[in-house]
């Protein structure tokens, strides 16, 4: 089974699993930086792996993107994508400095923070994941990449056989006072964790 064969059904389930999560996401990343912090309502949508830069912008876009293997009763891979006006907007928030140039200013102390605030997000949609199925999702250290939003989707960075070719997107936006700050988590699950996600969550 792959993504493709999701009904409306079962997307309206993943949207509003994606809902908690955002919720989660913000309120742990309210805590880190004492704002307030809103998230819109998640998209969710299935699409083609080579179509994920033109999700962000356009393929050859840089982005930051903070990568992470899912592990535990579900397996697959989770990419957190950020865009280039979001990656120094969060920096900026995050470390009280000026926005750095991005991708040629942007230091190890920057990608570590990213890390971290990726790594917050993508816990967020995993608990979420993990408390409406009653499974246990483990996630692996994150590793991040900067490159064109279109390479980054490629089996070199992502480590998985040519029959992943679609992954879950939900695109969300984060309202920080004026500021909004958009991303992108893409979830890839392996085929046969597929169907005991839609089992569990009794879609299946």
């Amino acid at each position: 089974m792959d993504l493709r064969a999701l009904d409306p059904s079962q997307l309206d389930a993943m949207r509003e699993i994606a809902n908690i999560g955002a919720g989660h996401a913000a309120t742990a990343l309210s805590q880190m930086t004492n704002r307030v912090i809103m998230i819109d309502v998640p998209e969710v949508s299935i699409i083609r792996l080579e179509d994920v830069g033109t999700v962000t912008g356009e393929a050859d876009d840089v982005v930051a993107a903070v990568m992470m293997k899912v592990l535990g009763d579900v397996t697959g891979r989770t990419v957190q994508i950020f865009p280039s006006a979001s990656a120094v907007k969060l920096i900026a928030i995050m470390t009280g400095e000026a926005e750095p140039e991005f991708p040629g200013g942007f230091t190890e102390e920057h990608q570590a923070t990213l890390k971290e605030i990726g790594n917050i997000i993508v816990g967020a949609y995993l608990n979420a994941l993990s408390d409406f199925m009653g499974l246990l999702l483990i996630m692996s250290v994150p590793a991040i990449a900067i490159d064109m939003a279109g390479a980054i989707m490629t089996t070199s960075y992502l480590n998985f056989g040519e029959d992943q070719d679609h992954v879950l997107c939900v695109n969300t936006g984060m309202i920080m006072g004026e500021e909004r700050i958009r991303g992108h988590f893409l979830l890839i699950p392996d085929g046969a964790s597929l169907q005991i996600m839609l089992r569990e969550m009794k879609l299946a």
